[in-house]
């Protein structure tokens, strides 16, 4: 595990103390739906998270494999269909990202901005006609889903994958960011996926 650093903007490289410096993670859905794990390219547990239930504002703590809350997601405003959800590493409390849900009648979009208001990426799931024909159709609701990951401008930088199981299985992938901050952005699409519950 990677010295704790608190640093939350584009030089940050740890939240909370974890290294989410690969390419690669997967995330699993326990068959208790609202817990998951990550695990990184080499299978190694890095993350955990579970949803809390009954809250007033959703709120996802996310621990460190020996138990201890290294950053949480939580909604800004009370039952809010399309709103803010900010991203704060536990140590400093301070917040190191901010992911917010664009309303859309079938398509799934969230934009990950710096608390400061520059936007870094955006999230978006697959296109409105296949999600329309799976919300229409149950049947097709049991398909993998799939979002893409890209740059302001456009340009693709990283995919989310589901994979065909039993229980919800996804893999984030990420290539180069730039100047936006890889590890805000992936920890950002790890808690999309709490967020959206497939």
């Amino acid at each position: 595990m990677a010295e704790t650093d608190t640093g939350s903007g584009p030089s940050g490289d740890v939240i909370g103390g974890i290294d989410l410096s690969d390419d690669r993670y997967v995330i699993k859905q326990s068959y208790i739906r609202s817990k998951y794990s990550v695990e990184d390219s080499a299978g190694t547990v890095v993350l955990k998270g579970k949803k809390k239930r009954f809250k007033i504002k959703e709120e996802f703590p996310f621990t460190a494999p020996s138990g201890e809350v290294v950053f949480r997601i939580e909604a800004q405003n009370v039952f809010d269909v399309a709103g803010d959800y900010t991203l704060a590493d536990e140590a400093s409390g301070d917040a190191f990202a901010v992911v917010e849900k664009e309303w859309t009648m079938f398509q799934h979009v969230y934009h990950i901005r710096s608390p400061e208001g520059e936007r870094w990426a955006t999230i978006e799931s697959e296109s409105a006609l296949v999600m329309a024909a799976k919300e229409f159709f149950e049947i097709l609701g049991l398909l993998p889903h799939s979002y893409s990951i890209s740059t302001p401008s456009g340009e693709r930088i990283g995919s989310i994958t589901e994979e065909f199981t039993l229980r919800d299985v996804y893999t984030v992938e990420l290539d180069d960011t730039g100047t936006a901050p890889r590890e805000a952005i992936l920890a950002a699409a790890i808690a999309i996926d709490a967020l959206e519950e497939n």
